[in-house]
């Protein structure tokens, strides 16, 4: 066992309580004098972790200074073990159900042995509170990959499995939206600007199949906006950053633009589909015919007019299908190559 021979000034170890009380908890610090006045459940842990952070902050320590505080009370914290080695780091411990918090440092032996526990970022407490009037310039968000192009395709695919063969473009359109736009809790918010532009505001039967299906579950909704809850578990394993989807999205309910497509929800999902699958560096699509009539809810013998359509109205320059392997190639034409040519929506 490695033996704690130094001594710092700093006691590296603060600890907060959570006191119940007839109107709720109240915050009471072990080493200030602070205590806060009354909290609502969910405010109670953000303010006492902000009041630990705070007493970390202004008590710093030199990394080379710092020792594990467990092995002062004689690693009474958790069970015992081989004994401390490794990095310290700040641990938030949890105790006595949650009324009683500690903030202190541990090596990382003690830390991995302490139960309810969790190693804070040394970027938390980095992070101070802004003065105020202070404005803070805020970095421009990255967008993550995949790119918008790549998760309307996946979602395409996913809705082509997962929804019965039958369900119609303009359904497929909304599930891909709703998918898109649903937030933590699984509700999207579909406005009635969103839908005007899909040609979808009046397309209650649309709504119903979607139901029908076991998608989504309307919701109370208002004047401005159709609210859905999803119920496919599945679509909430998709990649959780909301601006990058709400990206897909727009990009997305721009690709089938109805002014470029025309105002049929099977000729605007046709064109979303062509332009998901078009290479962007080569402007040519190739895919089978039967994926995009699955993808897109309709018969191949219904696709060859819709190609045709997509060419007229300058989506498309030219279409071929192969009939010996029932493959489709296309080469994408002026009014798709700008969502094609892997620009994003902001």
């Amino acid at each position: 066992m490695r033996l704690c021979l130094a001594r710092s000034g700093v006691r590296r170890t603060w600890t907060v309580e959570l006191r119940p009380e007839p109107g709720g908890p109240v915050l009471v610090c072990h080493q200030c004098t602070h205590r806060g006045g009354q909290l609502a459940g969910s405010a109670a842990r953000t303010e006492l972790v902000a009041h630990l952070a705070l007493h970390a902050r202004r008590d710093p320590l030199p990394a080379h200074l710092r020792i594990c505080q467990c092995h002062e009370r004689g690693c009474s914290w958790h069970p015992r073990h081989r004994g401390c080695h490794g990095p310290i780091r700040l641990l938030l411990v949890r105790e006595q159900g949650g009324r009683l918090w500690r903030l202190t440092d541990a090596c990382t032996a003690c830390a991995a042995s302490t139960s309810q526990s969790a190693v804070v970022p040394d970027t938390v407490l980095g992070t101070a509170a802004a003065p105020p009037g202070h404005v803070k310039v805020r970095r421009r968000r990255r967008p993550k990959e995949p790119d918008s192009q790549t998760r309307v395709r996946e979602m395409l695919s996913y809705f082509a499995a997962a929804l019965p063969a039958e369900t119609s473009a303009g359904a497929r359109m909304l599930a891909l939206q709703c998918a898109l736009r649903m937030n933590v809790s699984a509700q999207a918010r579909l406005s009635f600007g969103v839908l005007r532009s899909l040609r979808l505001e009046t397309a209650a039967d649309a709504w119903c199949e979607l139901r029908d299906a076991g998608l989504i579950r309307t919701l109370p909704s208002d004047e401005r906006a159709v609210v859905v809850q999803i119920l496919d578990a599945g679509l909430l394993t998709q990649h959780p950053a909301r601006p990058d989807r709400l990206r897909a999205a727009d990009w997305a309910m721009r690709g089938f633009c109805p002014a470029r497509t025309g105002s049929t929800p099977p000729l605007q999902l046709a064109a979303l589909f062509a332009i998901a699958w078009t290479d962007r560096g080569t402007g040519q699509g190739t895919t089978e015919m039967e994926q995009m009539s699955r993808e897109c809810g309709s018969t191949i013998a219904a696709l060859p007019p819709l190609l045709d359509q997509l060419v007229t109205a300058g989506v498309l320059t030219t279409w071929q299908a192969v009939r010996e392997d029932g493959e489709l190639r296309w080469r994408i034409g002026p009014n798709g190559f700008y969502y094609h040519a892997g620009s994003e929506i902001s």
